[in-house]
């Protein structure tokens, strides 16, 4: 183990507020000798994935960690008078640390959310086990209170904190950025500490990775203040200390502290959790007793089958009925084997109640479309055996991989369908997904340039020099001849792009994906932390971290249109009450010459 551990560090998910890259945390680690690094973003742990997967590549152990917010009272009230919350640094442990935290912090936002994700005493004594909680910033509970020279206050904190999480598992941390403040609270919390026999841990507040990113980091803060940087730094930030320090660096401002900078390794040592993926997680879908899933999904397809011949949506024109049997034994075989039958009653459940309340449903998307088990269950209205569609190209023994059934919904009518799965499952069973808006480069360039004191024109006039090219990024920018003579046409053009550039694709906003939904067995806490978006439960992982858990995802998108085409059918069925879409051959011909017109 190296002589010094970071253990109060921000990334780019503590948003438009650190500027620490998650994949180059781990290698500005290995550069200063160190072998292992936390992560202790502020309220959320969106990075917790994202940052595990780069430590693994470079040999670095990542620790989880986050900066909570405590409410000073409940997390219920929701009133001015709670005042500020304070700042509390937790690290897990173990497994039992990293659930406990994903309870808190999912906790925070859904029942504690007040300008900021607060959780409060009642939670941190409910879900202490597993976790090392330090005593923060200048903004943790007990600088506060040294800070307003209440030293008795500062103290009962602390063996309030001891309490909770057990005498070896709470440490007083100290910090110099350069603070006058901090300076006059050094000798306290020493003081605190020794009376309290408590151990020290030093630390820095690590929101940019080298010295020279300072400034970058607080054009950053000013994007998210709707400040400019002309009026001087964001308050905290005054200094161009809060960087990822070497050991020599650290030793220099504590080592003088007894135990400060050894404690460090002492925690990491202690701090051994990775999130594994056990294989996928599937919901079990309720099916009638005394039967299996398997057997149930049997009956539907057969039913289903029975129901297709009936209304003549599958006549054998072209092929035999025993070709169909052969296909659905086949199908159910590999759907069974690899333990998807959940996943297909859940989909024509779901489905099922969409068209039962006359909500418009697509005919089908993607591989999905290739499953004449999806056909019989009136999930697809695609016939694979017509088409001459591949089931393996949806399913395939040889590849194991999460089926994918992506199903349209009407527009206007998609929520009504998520609140029935809610409604089935549980609504702490099922939740959408978060997706992070990234800095983009004219985005970045526009906000970069705003949070420069620099005029609307003049930021313009860069901006719109960007080619139009899907996707480019600022570097490719530089390769076009007019962007590149823009950039090199001032001092002032050239520090706004080397900035924005320095910013760009960091995530600006969490929001929510358009169409995924995770529905789990056990409640979702269990595996992700939830968040809020405009009211909507969300996981805080996106998508791949989601899918690399082995949580499955169901696709509910709202396609606009479906209720066009829906409106169409019910203004024409006014006109003729028995007229319907599903019978209008495929190869109608006015169709055809009505899409060749061009119109």
């Amino acid at each position: 183990m190296s002589e010094f551990v970071h253990l109060h560090l921000h990334s780019e998910y503590s948003l438009l507020d650190g500027a620490c890259r998650v994949r180059e945390i781990p290698k500005r680690a290995k550069e200063c000798g160190h072998n292992a690094v936390a992560l202790t973003d502020h309220g959320v742990l969106f990075g917790v994935p994202a940052f595990l997967s780069a430590c693994k590549k470079e040999g670095i152990k990542g620790i989880v960690g986050c900066e909570v917010y405590v409410a000073p009272k409940s997390r219920f009230d929701k009133t001015s008078g709670n005042g500020q919350p304070y700042h509390l640094v937790l690290l897990c442990k173990n497994e039992v640390g990293y659930k406990n935290l994903l309870q808190m912090v999912s906790l925070s936002y859904t029942e504690g959310f007040y300008s900021k994700p607060r959780v409060d005493m009642e939670l941190l004594k409910r879900y202490s086990e597993g976790l090392i909680a330090l005593s923060a910033c200048l903004a943790g509970r007990i600088p506060r209170m040294l800070t307003a020279g209440d030293f008795d206050m500062a103290k009962q904190a602390a063996l309030e904190y001891s309490e909770i999480f057990g005498k070896d598992n709470f440490y007083i941390e100290i910090q110099n950025h350069g603070f006058e403040e901090q300076k006059q609270i050094l000798p306290d919390l020493v003081r605190l500490a020794k009376e309290c026999d408590l151990p020290l841990v030093a630390t820095n507040d690590c929101h940019y990775l080298r010295r020279r990113d300072a400034d970058t980091q607080a054009i950053l803060m000013c994007i998210q203040m709707n400040k400019v940087i002309t009026d001087g730094r964001p308050i905290g930030f005054e200094t161009d200390e809060f960087y990822y320090k070497n050991t020599d660096e650290m030793k220099l401002l504590f080592s003088k502290y007894e135990g400060a900078i050894e404690n460090t390794v002492k925690i990491a040592e202690r701090c051994n959790f990775e999130i594994e993926n056990n294989g996928f997680i599937l919901p079990k879908y309720p099916v009638p007793s005394g039967k299996s899933a398997g057997e149930y999904l049997r009956s539907l397809v057969l039913s289903g089958l029975e129901k297709r011949e009936k209304n003549g949506t599958i006549a054998y024109k072209n092929h035999i009925k025993n070709e169909y049997l052969e296909r659905i034994d086949y199908e159910l075989s590999v759907i069974d084997s690899m333990g998807y039958s959940d996943y297909f009653l859940i989909v024509w459940d779901y489905v099922n109640f969409a068209r039962s309340k006359q909500i418009p449903v697509g005919p089908g998307r993607g591989s999905g479309a290739g499953s004449l088990v999806a056909y019989l269950l009136y999930i697809t209205d695609i016939d694979p055996i017509e088409f001459d569609l591949l089931f393996e190209r949806f399913l395939n023994p040889e590849r194991v991989s999460m089926p994918d059934i992506d199903m349209d919904f009407c527009y206007n009518r998609r929520d009504e369908i998520i609140e029935y799965v809610k409604e089935k499952y549980g609504s702490d069973h099922v939740s959408q997904i978060a997706t992070f808006g990234t800095l983009a480069a004219k985005a970045a360039i526009r906000d970069t340039g705003r949070a420069m004191g620099m005029s609307y024109a003049d930021v313009d006039a860069v901006a719109t020099k960007i080619p139009r090219v899907l996707g480019i990024t600022l570097e490719d920018a530089l390769l076009d001849a007019d962007f590149k003579a823009k950039y090199e046409e001032s001092e002032q053009n050239k520090k706004l792009v080397d900035t924005a550039m320095a910013l760009e694709g960091m995530p600006r906003n969490v929001s929510i994906h358009a169409a995924g939904i995770v529905i789990t067995d056990k409640p979702l806490y269990n595996y992700v932390p939830l968040a809020l978006s405009n009211g909507m439960t969300i996981t805080q992982y996106d998508m791949d971290a989601v899918a690399d858990l082995g949580l499955l995802k169901f696709d509910f998108l709202a396609l606009r249109y479906l209720t066009i085409v829906n409106d169409a059918v019910l203004q024409i069925k006014e006109q003729n009450p028995d007229f319907d879409i599903e019978k209008i051959p495929l190869d109608d011909e006015k169709a055809y010459s009505l899409f060749t017109s061009g119109q």
